[in-house]
């Protein structure tokens, strides 16, 4: 997560990974300790699940949802006060949805943005490798015909 361009998109994917998962477990009436348990397992990220069960074993000790990922330092600040406040609202569900789609939408203009920079650096790449195959593939013939002129 800490890669310099393809880090923050695969935090920002795997935060609304989590959010969504979570958030359409909880709507379905999973219980939040089941919930969270699954959701690690789906997260595709070693740093994720591993914040996702430490979490688990906090609130199942009594402590808030909240708490325990704030403490992880995976989670962007504003995802934990969203999930605080949808906990303190009893509208938990509808909180994650909210910030899956914003995150959802965050990876969208990330892998855009990203595509935007890749494409003409791809097409230098394959410039200068067409470049040196014909260089490659017309030297033997001009060596050949310096060496009929000499």
């Amino acid at each position: 997560l800490r890669v310099p361009v393809v880090g923050p998109l695969v935090r920002k994917a795997a935060v609304s990974r989590f959010t969504r998962t979570l958030g359409t477990l909880l709507t379905s009436g999973v219980p939040i300790l089941d919930g969270l348990e699954i959701t690690a397992r789906a997260a595709g990220n070693r740093i994720v699940h591993d914040a996702v069960m430490r979490s688990r074993r906090a609130i199942a000790g009594g402590a808030s949802i909240a708490d325990p990922l704030r403490a992880s330092a995976v989670f962007p600040p504003m995802v934990v006060q969203m999930i605080h406040v949808g906990e303190q609202t009893g509208g938990l569900d509808e909180m994650l949805s909210k910030i899956a789609d914003f995150y959802d939408d965050e990876v969208d203009a990330a892998v855009s943005a990203l595509t935007s920079v890749l494409e003409p650096i791809m097409i230098v790449v394959m410039g200068i490798v067409i470049g040196g195959m014909v260089i490659a593939m017309y030297l033997p013939m001009f060596d050949l015909i310096q060496t009929v002129q000499g």
